[in-house]
């Protein structure tokens, strides 16, 4: 005989909302990303936002299509979108860096997730992110098919957040850009960046604490936070048309570990990238981080992109209708350097 229910503890029953988990805002928010993500909508998208798995099909006109994916964060870049209470652009960022990481391997990103966790969720705060991130999906042609938003009291401090998503892209299997082709002579044609995008910003945060007040009032004709804020640049669409016109060898996004680190990461054995000083100017933005953090040429090469967003490497004879095609397309192009024979370990040299 299956026993009674034991009686309810004599003081007030405890609900989620009472414990910091509010189900009702959850649903409100989801409510206002819909039709966010309903405006980011390609052909393939089969089910997202709602259900517990997003489904989309892979094109068919990839012969041999080859799924590329990539995942990342913001950074403490949120940390200033936190003390500055703008957080508009930040969903950008976190789109940026997953579609212009796959975007390497010469792929089409297809879809992205995100993850939203704090630790009280703040419909108007979560709906600006996650509009961000939607707006970073229409720009870069990905579908914003599903994701996560976690609220987590006791985690997170009050009015902070974090964010990671994930991006998912194809290529046909015989255009996969593996820079195996790369040969001495070949071009380095570096696209700007759109100031220090995603990386570097700890270093950044120290640099604040030390200008103190005597921070500038603006940056490269912007109001200094915004420009310190400026979203991560979406190359995708201008790149895959570059790269369907011209026979680009090798891309490489400059993130984390600026030119110094990412460049060697498509190198094959053997070659390095001679780096010309000067050939590309240095933004107010830059020379003001590198004047206060008092670091010299090669730290600002490793630390930020320092200007260079995305780098492409082409033969010779081809590397000036690919750059004139970049520019066409609204893109900030210079030639940069070049490929040599590797000497004494180096993978990046600058001359």
């Amino acid at each position: 005989m299956t026993p009674p229910n034991p009686p309810l503890p004599s003081h007030s029953p405890l609900s989620y909302k009472d414990a910091g988990v509010d189900i009702d805002a959850g649903d409100a928010l989801v409510q206002r990303i819909k039709p966010l993500a309903q405006k980011t909508l390609r052909a393939g998208v089969l089910a997202g936002i709602g259900g517990f798995g997003a489904l989309f099909e892979v094109p068919k006109r990839f012969a041999q299509p080859v799924l590329v994916s990539g995942t990342d964060g913001v950074g403490t870049k949120l940390k200033l979108a936190f003390e500055w209470d703008m957080h508009d652009t930040v969903g950008i960022d976190l789109v940026a860096m997953s579609v212009n990481d796959v975007l390497v391997s010469g792929a089409e990103p297809l879809f992205f997730l995100d993850y939203f966790a704090c630790g009280h969720l703040d419909v108007d705060t979560a709906t600006a992110v996650v509009a961000g991130v939607a707006r970073g999906c229409e720009l870069s042609g990905c579908a914003l098919i599903g994701g996560e938003t976690a609220e987590m009291p006791g985690m997170y401090p009050a009015g902070e957040y974090d964010l990671a998503g994930f991006a998912v892209g194809v290529v046909e299997k015989s255009q996969i850009l593996t820079g195996q082709g790369i040969a001495p002579g070949d071009v380095v044609l570096g696209l700007a960046s759109s100031g220090a995008h995603s990386n570097g910003f700890s270093l950044i945060r120290q640099c604040l604490a030390r200008a103190g007040t005597s921070a500038p009032a603006t940056l490269d004709g912007l109001p200094f936070r915004q420009a310190l804020m400026m979203p991560t640049r979406l190359y995708v669409k201008n790149v895959l048309a570059t790269l369907a016109q011209h026979p680009v060898k090798a891309l490489a996004h400059i993130t984390g570990g600026g030119l110094l680190d990412n460049i060697p990461r498509v190198l094959p054995t053997g070659m390095a990238a001679h780096l010309v000083k000067g050939s590309w100017p240095q933004s107010e933005l830059f020379a003001w981080l590198q004047a206060t953090a008092g670091i010299d040429d090669y730290e600002m090469n490793r630390t930020f992109n320092n200007g260079i967003g995305m780098v492409a490497v082409i033969d010779a004879d081809s590397a000036p209708a690919c750059a004139a095609t970049l520019r066409n397309l609204g893109e900030t192009v210079y030639e940069i350097g070049v490929i040599a024979p590797a000497s004494n370990g180096a993978a990046v040299v600058l001359v």
